[in-house]
């Protein structure tokens, strides 16, 4: 039976979940999502994934500056949801909101809850070298990914995964997992489960302050580090070109044979030593210049020991 939904999603990690949704028959009777930002070149505003996405659909496309307001809320319960699903929106829903749908607020977060709540699950599992991640189903409270949980799905990380490949990974699977969620809302049986209270962690919003690599850190930390910033903000050390520090992010790397002095090149393949062993660069982008394969970038500028990255 399907469902008369809002759905509330910026990003687009959250496009696939209303695709879905939309081709399993569910109404969606409105979309909210973060206002047009400046964007390209011309730094026009660019409608977010999700809006363009909406609009592309004929779905009628709400931006609201907040939620707060009286007004908001009588716009929200003028659509007369059974349900919200919310999945990355990036603004933080009032009590009024979350009660206001028949059923409540579903929101698909991208971790193992209790596990990282919070802004930055992908990039903090990864960086934090977890062994697996997955996505949740939860029903929302006023607390920050705090309530019970429907539904989950897991999936292994590898030290091959970057931030990009994992959240492509988990956004289809996320798709299908609210989807399966929602069959069960309209049936009526959908159970919830109680998170945890052992092994809550916090995935704080990235900041630029920690993307500089520490070379003397070992190599599957720097590795990991790297990996979960990329593609951004994209992990940064500077490199010595024609007698210059040239500042240049690391986009791909994988572990390597190899020891030295931490962040000293031990071949003219990128090779890196760490703290403890070492890495080899596979993939890097210079500012202004757009990613390059490391053969590619020592094709235009070949770098050889005794370099050393800082």
């Amino acid at each position: 039976m399907p469902l008369r939904l809002i759905f509330m999603g910026t990003p687009e990690f959250a496009v696939p979940t209303l695709l879905q949704l939309v081709a399993h028959g569910h109404e969606i009777a409105a979309v909210y999502s973060r206002e047009a930002r400046p964007a390209g070149r011309g730094m026009k505003l660019q409608p977010s994934p999700v809006a363009r996405e909406a609009q592309r659909l004929g779905l009628p496309v709400l931006t609201p500056k907040t939620l707060k307001t009286p007004e908001a809320l009588l716009e929200f319960q003028s659509f007369v949801p059974d349900a919200a699903i919310v999945v990355a929106y990036g603004m933080i829903l009032p009590q009024a909101i979350l009660g206001a749908p028949r059923y409540g607020c579903y929101n698909l977060h991208a971790s193992l809850l209790p596990r990282w709540r919070g802004a930055a699950p992908i990039n903090r599992a990864i960086m934090a070298g977890d062994a697996e991640s997955g996505v949740m189903v939860m029903k929302m409270d006023a607390g920050l990914d705090t309530g019970d949980v429907a539904l989950a799905e897991r999936i292994t990380i590898t030290d091959a995964m970057t931030a990009s490949d994992l959240h492509d990974a988990l956004a289809p699977l996320g798709a299908d997992l609210m989807v399966r969620a929602m069959a069960s809302l309209s049936r009526d049986g959908l159970q919830l489960t109680k998170q945890s209270e052992q092994g809550v962690t916090y995935a704080a919003k990235i900041d630029k302050t920690e993307a500089r690599i520490d070379w003397n850190r070992p190599a599957r930390d720097v590795l990991r580090h790297i990996h979960g910033l990329s593609p951004f903000p994209g992990a940064w050390c500077e490199m010595p070109v024609d007698g210059e520090p040239v500042r240049v992010k690391l986009l791909r790397c994988e572990l390597a044979e190899g020891a030295g002095s931490p962040g000293s090149l031990l071949d003219d393949r990128l090779t890196v030593a760490c703290g403890e062993g070492a890495i080899r660069i596979l993939e890097l982008q210079r500012a202004g210049k757009p990613p390059m394969k490391a053969g590619a970038f020592l094709n235009g500028t070949p770098l050889t020991p005794p370099l050393r990255l800082v």
